[in-house]
């Protein structure tokens, strides 16, 4: 009952930690756009499913989650969270395939290490490798690309992409996603997980109490839905039951986590966002710690010709673990798109 207790909280509190959650009021004079959007109608000529494989990029094995337009006119690259396992975003994905019409090629590339099985044998990945890692796969992968690239991040994926952006010309727009890009010294959530990353041994402890919780899948599935999953969809529980019970994913997710808190640290880099207002965009969250408000105000001051939006629907964080969040995130993404390119 003690580990089934302990897990639940951890993988709750990681959950929830790539989604950030706390807001206050917003002031008068911040200008906001408050996103409302309707379900819409999509043409289900432009209805395809999103194809996992494997790839190396610089040595390592690499997750991607995938749908190649047949003359697109851009493409889509979408960094994910922590955990930076693609198969939770499968509905995401598919879902802003057939809102671009078509027309754009989409690729969800995963973290090193974050995968379903350990390739690399143990090794632990910081925030950093992990930048480098995304920026390898456009030299390497999409060197010979001649669609634009539009960067789309999720929670610390956000900053990831940011990082992506001043370092690859090939790419020309980017969308943060429930940003992560700095301390919320009021989200007692980070404070706990913080302490947690910092200590190896806990991380050990932890990291090991979840793997023996996926080794027998029938439970394993039991456990995510009932304490994680009761409104995800599928591919959520499913994303969960392959990779994330894992010993190696744990431990590079709190590693990785250790690393972010270590970054964020310092100021985001403003001088960047002033740079390339009208090539950014940010969509916030209500009640999201990773992403609060204050973050929003403080871009608002800073970057007033940065395209800011706040979501209002009740798709926290973890969008991608509905399909309802996952099609309206879509909507949103495939709007601004279609709006500024």
């Amino acid at each position: 009952m003690f580990r089934l207790l302990l897990c639940s909280l951890i993988a709750r509190s990681f959950f929830n930690t790539q989604h950030p959650l706390f807001f206050s009021r917003l002031k008068n004079n911040i200008h906001c756009k408050w996103v409302q959007m309707g379900a819409g109608s999509v043409n289900p000529e432009y209805s395809k499913i999103a194809k996992f494989r494997m790839c190396n990029v610089s040595g390592y094995m690499t997750e991607l989650l995938e749908i190649q337009a047949p003359n697109p006119t851009m493409h889509v690259l979408f960094i994910p969270g922590n955990p930076g396992i693609v198969t939770f975003y499968n509905d995401f994905v598919e879902s802003l395939y057939e809102e671009l019409g078509g027309k754009a090629s989409i690729t969800a590339i995963g973290h090193i290490s974050h995968t379903s099985k350990d390739w690399e044998h143990g090794r632990l990945f910081s925030l950093e490798d992990q930048i480098n890692h995304k920026i390898d796969y456009i030299a390497h992968e999409l060197q010979n690309n001649s669609a634009p690239i539009i960067l789309v991040g999720h929670s610390i994926g956000s900053h990831i992409a940011s990082e992506m952006f001043k370092r690859a010309s090939q790419v020309i727009y980017f969308i943060g996603l429930y940003p992560f890009l700095a301390l919320n010294s009021k989200s007692s959530k980070q404070t706990v997980i913080r302490k947690l990353a910092e200590s190896s041994i806990v991380c050990s402890l932890v990291s090991s109490i979840v793997a023996l919780l996926g080794v027998v899948p029938s439970l394993s599935r039991f456990i995510v839905k009932t304490t994680l999953g009761n409104s995800w969809s599928a591919a959520a529980i499913d994303a969960a039951c392959s990779h994330l019970l894992k010993y190696h994913t744990m431990q590079n997710m709190l590693f990785m986590a250790k690393t972010e808190f270590e970054k964020f640290s310092e100021a985001p880099d403003w001088d960047f966002l002033k740079a390339k207002p009208n090539q950014i965009a940010f969509l916030f969250g209500i009640d999201d710690h990773w992403g609060p408000l204050s973050l929003f105000e403080e871009i608002s001051k800073q970057v007033p010709d940065v395209s800011l939006s706040i979501e209002k629907e009740g798709h926290d964080h973890a969008f991608s673990c509905t399909e309802a969040g996952s099609t309206w995130v879509a909507q949103h993404v495939a709007g601004l798109l279609k709006k500024h390119l």
